[in-house]
């Protein structure tokens, strides 16, 4: 396999584990809000942080020892409240998909917001693509940003398909218990990522 497709596969395997951005990603596709957008500023996050990765790994902690802890309680805080949002959801939803909605539940700019936080606040993300893929990155002299591009290809190909794709899901959706079910399931996967990263020893 060449240093292109060494570094989609990796890529792909690194971001296929289903995470608070990628259930973020798969609750807009279902509900085709800004599904465009969102999947954008995902990719092209990402996309930047590959590309930091790969031209900087290893400065970085360096520069700015406290940037880990401080990234890490931050994301913590965050996802704890985005958890309780979706569990209050899941308690108190009644609605179901409707296909045919005008109007989003949400606007553009606090769909972004969030889909931002989701993404930069997320200690997890700068792990996977500033540390493993630049750390993998630098068995690639001269290519690495080769590697880099395989890697932010599988980035856009994944967020594309997610996002754009939930929709073959929609007629479950349309069962106002799905969306319970996936709101709760949100709520899970938000605190469990909390304990993770509060508590680094658990993910042995």
């Amino acid at each position: 396999m060449d240093v292109f497709g060494i570094g989609l596969a990796t890529g792909l395997t690194l971001i296929l584990a289903i995470g608070a951005q990628n259930a973020f990603v798969l609750r807009q596709g279902l509900r085709g809000e800004h599904v465009l957008a969102v999947v954008l500023t995902c990719a092209i996050s990402d996309a930047l942080l590959i590309a930091l990765g790969v031209t900087s790994f290893g400065h970085v902690a360096a520069i700015l020892p406290w940037l880990e802890t401080g990234m890490r309680f931050a994301g913590a805080a965050f996802l704890i409240w985005y958890g309780l949002r979706s569990l209050r959801s899941a308690l108190q939803s009644t609605g179901a998909l409707v296909v045919d909605e005008q109007k989003p539940s949400a606007s553009l700019g606090a769909t972004l917001l969030t889909c931002l936080a989701l993404t930069w606040l997320n200690p997890h993300v700068y792990l996977d693509t500033v540390v493993l893929l630049g750390s993998i990155s630098t068995q690639f002299p001269g290519a690495q940003m080769l590697f880099a591009a395989g890697a932010i290809t599988g980035s856009f190909v994944f967020f594309f398909a997610l996002g754009f794709g939930a929709r073959l899901l929609r007629p479950a959706f349309a069962n106002p218990a799905s969306w319970r079910w996936l709101e709760g399931a949100i709520a899970v996967v938000m605190w469990l990522i909390v304990l993770k990263l509060l508590w680094p020893e658990a993910q042995d």
